[in-house]
């Protein structure tokens, strides 16, 4: 799954990396980015433009429902015929760039880790998103990040990941009007580009968001899994 991420780079480096006008008024960079913050992305509606939504999917058709709890994964097993993604996933795709995500370890101490691209300080997570009005006549716009199994190395931490799109595939993500094409584009990355630092508990606070989260620490107990 991926329920907290980076995104810590310059608004330049987003603009030129996707070529997407950024306002440094609005854009600050994050080490902690959680549920329920709104959140920059790039959608296939608007491919030139960064925008903030929400980070806790609801589906048009459960707006207003309380029994409905905001999913902020999707799997990308199923995703083309789940009532709550399929329309979805069908018209409405982002991308949520980032610069790493953060995953506690399943088994053992709860160790978290930062994971990375070890040659690209900026990639975009593959997104669905949504937009609907409250019942207050707002308009709500809401994402989520498409996870899928772990690769071999990613296992070791936890059995699920979120889809990080190569760079070549990034517009094709938007693009992809196919069922075919768009499970192509969900290939994980190779464990051979990832890198994983163990870093502190202090990332589950969000009151800690600084780049000392990034900074390499275990448990006493914990030997080393890299």
């Amino acid at each position: 799954m991926c329920g907290r991420f980076q995104l810590s780079v310059k608004g330049k480096t987003i603009s030129e990396r996707f070529n997407v006008e950024v306002f440094d008024e609005k854009y600050k960079p994050s080490y902690n980015c959680a549920p329920g913050q709104y959140l920059p992305v790039i959608t296939n509606e608007n491919p030139d433009k960064l925008q903030w939504f929400f980070w806790g999917f609801t589906p048009s058709w459960a707006a207003n429902r309380a029994d409905i709890k905001p999913q902020i994964n999707s799997r990308s097993e199923g995703i083309e015929t789940k009532a709550s993604f399929k329309q979805a996933i069908q018209q409405r795709r982002c991308l949520i760039p980032a610069s790493g995500f953060y995953e506690w370890q399943s088994k053992g101490p709860k160790q978290a880790f930062h994971i990375f691209l070890k040659n690209n300080p900026l990639f975009a997570f593959a997104g669905i998103w949504e937009s609907y009005q409250t019942a207050k006549g707002e308009i709500l716009n809401s994402f989520c990040i498409i996870t899928k199994a772990a690769t071999e190395q990613m296992l070791v931490i936890h059995h699920r990941m979120p889809v990080m799109l190569s760079q070549n595939s990034e517009r094709d993500w938007l693009w992809a009007d196919s069922e075919e094409k768009r499970q192509q584009l969900l290939e994980a990355i190779p464990d051979e580009d990832l890198g994983f630092i163990p870093v502190s508990t202090r990332v589950n606070d969000l009151r800690n968001n600084d780049e000392t989260l990034l900074k390499p620490w275990k448990f006493p107990e914990q030997t080393s899994l890299f």
